[in-house]
């Protein structure tokens, strides 16, 4: 048996919380089925992880993690023991290959094996691997379009690790891109037309870089990420009012800073969030056949900064909005809908990861 990356493409198993790991803190998101009123958010909560605790997509400081990820499951109140939890886009090689209709699942597992071997710069070994059959090839209907997902072992097991020694079961491993993008799928269908014909552009703005992608008729048609967040904001306000990093991160999400602020160190930062998504835009333009962006969607923990909206709508001249993934769901009494509204940005990819207990 091939080793398996946890149910990549697996069916979920409810109850299920979305576990989002990131390097500015830990996220949680629980949803139930809530019959002919569609799907309820029953919890949502947040906790800050120290700075460094998480790099780059990998986790440095196993133990800050997991004492952040038991406060939150503690914090949250819930009781399911099922997580599904992300890596980051940049730890996974995705490749579609083309292999013989009508092979068993044991045949396929060989081919892909010997498939995944051609593009995985490591030993199969040290690999996690898991595929999903596509389906037919449309110009050949002897050959099936199969979808293998590649990840280094240890870097999923950091993160299986994280969650058993939260008293939490990783039953699924998927790719934060897909996560977000099925979220994002969820919202696109509530649009006129479920947003069919329309190239819409998501910008999750984070704390260190900035995710780019574009989406046609549900396929990802272009992604890129830019070394461009909130953190190099939040390292101006250190500078400028001697603070420690972390109280400079709370009261910049809180507005308590001095009235100079905005002008001072706000509007710079917007005026260069504007450039990177602008230039990011132009990018798309030139080095691919499409021509326009009907629609700009922001995520990520920048997305609520004031004026950032409302700069990059002036600056693109596209149709921008904040992105919810809670859009159209409903909440449990215990949800707090203000909380909720002002941080829904920034649970894209837990809300994403929590959707997989529906399959």
């Amino acid at each position: 048996m091939m080793p398996d990356l946890k149910s990549l493409f697996g069916a979920a198993v409810p109850p299920m919380v979305g576990l989002d790991i990131s390097s500015s803190g830990v996220r949680l998101v629980e949803l139930t089925d809530a019959g002919k009123d569609g799907i309820r958010v029953e919890r949502c909560a947040v906790e800050p992880l120290p700075r460094g605790a998480v790099a780059d997509g990998n986790i440095e400081n196993l133990d800050q993690v997991v004492d952040a990820v038991r406060r939150l499951v503690k914090k949250s109140g819930t009781r399911a023991r099922n997580a599904a939890l992300g890596m980051p886009s940049t730890a996974v090689i995705t490749k579609k290959i083309v292999l013989p209709a009508g092979l068993s699942e044991e045949q396929l597992e060989v081919q892909v094996e010997s498939e995944a071997s051609q593009y995985i710069p490591f030993a199969l070994d040290e690999v996690s691997l898991d595929f999903d059959v596509i389906g037919p090839v449309a110009s050949s209907q002897d050959d099936i379009e199969v979808m293998l997902a590649a990840a280094r072992r240890e870097k999923v097991e950091d993160r299986v690790a994280v969650a058993e020694a939260s008293g939490l079961k990783a039953s699924v491993m998927d790719i934060e891109s897909y996560a977000a993008r099925a979220a994002l799928d969820r919202v696109t269908a509530q649009m006129p037309g479920a947003g069919a014909g329309q190239a819409i552009a998501l910008f999750q703005v984070g704390a260190s870089v900035t995710q780019f992608s574009v989406m046609l008729n549900g396929v990802t048609v272009y992604e890129r990420e830019q070394p461009f967040g909130g953190n190099s904001l939040t390292q101006d306000i250190v500078r400028a009012h001697g603070l420690a990093f972390e109280e400079a991160e709370a009261r910049k999400k809180s507005g308590d800073l001095p009235a100079t602020y905005a002008t001072d160190l706000l509007q710079p930062f917007l005026e260069s969030a504007a450039l990177e998504v602008t230039r990011a835009i132009q990018f798309f333009f030139t080095s691919t056949p499409y021509t326009k962006i009907d629609q700009i969607f922001l995520a990520g923990g920048c997305a609520m900064l004031p004026g950032l909206l409302d700069m990059i709508a002036s600056r693109t001249r596209i149709s921008s909005a904040v992105l919810s993934p809670f859009k159209g769901m409903q909440l449990a009494p215990g949800v707090r809908e203000q909380q909720l509204r002002a941080d829904a940005p920034a649970y894209l990819v837990a809300c994403g990861l929590a959707l997989r207990r529906f399959g």
